[in-house]
């Protein structure tokens, strides 16, 4: 019996029996809804009962459908497990990477510089700093800004890079309000917060956790929170490195009264958290870091 059944009438099947409609298993499976037809009839014929009831207004499984499907996906998983293992031992990088990104000019380079070096991989690449959940799904890599804990997804959180942050103000504001002595006093003040990214407006702190602040000026932009700082629009949270001329310079003054400090801001690549990353994937982060700690170290 086995030696008569093909591994694609099991996939078709596979796929009819989750979405309950030929057509939409059919453009999953990237394959004509005739072919998918022909699969699960020859299935059932191979096997000899009934896997799915179809009449003309609906689709369902029958006790022997049903029993299929369920010890059916453990095999295919695993098999899937078996084959991408497999494949990771291959020398060559290739396939359709998908990625979601910020706009950062060392990630444009490093991703186009990825690709010259791997001509076998097909980029598609959207710029976003805050890329909503539902548009996760279909994206192999999705880069994005945190600070303090992650929250618990699906998805494996791979560091790329931490900046030690800290509140700054300049002497125009400082004329005006005096420093903060704690995260309380500073959440009456006014603030420059971002207006999606890192959940909006709550500002994170080590031992405080979130503190909810006032704002007037909101942007999705470290350059421009750290221009309204300068004209004295507000405190600001801005990674040590982003500062540390107007800092030595006296444009900016860090505010060292609140016996507290920012979470850092990370730079995180986030993947899907089966058991062997693609190739593409894998290869692609390795790149990532390395040429991050190349950056860094140069400028040092």
């Amino acid at each position: 019996m086995l030696n008569n059944i093909e591994l694609q009438w099991l996939l078709s099947f596979q796929k009819v029996f989750e979405q309950l409609s030929f057509k939409r298993a059919a453009e999953l499976c990237q394959i004509p809804k005739s072919n998918v037809s022909r699969h699960v009839a020859l299935l059932e014929q191979a096997l000899n009962v009934r896997l799915l009831e179809r009449t003309t207004r609906k689709m369902v499984a029958t006790e022997a459908g049903e029993l299929l499907y369920q010890n059916l996906t453990p095999l295919l998983v695993a098999m899937r497990d078996v084959l991408q293992e497999t494949y990771q031992n291959s020398d060559l990088v290739s396939g359709h990477l998908k990625v979601i990104t910020p706009d950062l000019p060392f990630l444009a380079e490093a991703m186009a510089e990825f690709c010259y070096k791997h001509p076998n991989i097909q980029l598609s690449c959207d710029t976003q700093l805050n890329p909503e959940e539902g548009l996760l799904e279909g994206f192999d890599v999705v880069i994005r800004f945190g600070r303090g804990p992650v929250e618990d997804s699906g998805w494996v959180a791979k560091e790329l890079v931490r900046w030690p942050s800290c509140v700054v103000a300049s002497p125009f504001l400082l004329d005006k309000h005096p420093k903060p002595n704690s995260t309380t006093e500073l959440g009456k003040l006014p603030c420059i917060t971002s207006l999606s990214v890192l959940q909006g407006m709550p500002w994170k702190f080590k031992r405080a956790g979130t503190v909810n602040v006032a704002s007037r000026y909101k942007v999705n932009s470290g350059h421009m929170a750290k221009s309204a700082a300068l004209k004295g629009l507000g405190f600001a949270i801005l990674p040590f490195e982003a500062c540390r001329q107007e800092l030595e310079e006296g444009q900016l003054t860090k505010i060292d009264s609140l016996a507290d400090e920012p979470e850092d801001l990370v730079l995180y690549a986030f993947y899907s958290g089966r058991r062997y990353p693609f190739k593409k994937v894998k290869a692609f982060l390795e790149y990532l870091q390395l040429v991050i700690r190349q950056h860094y170290l140069s400028s040092e």
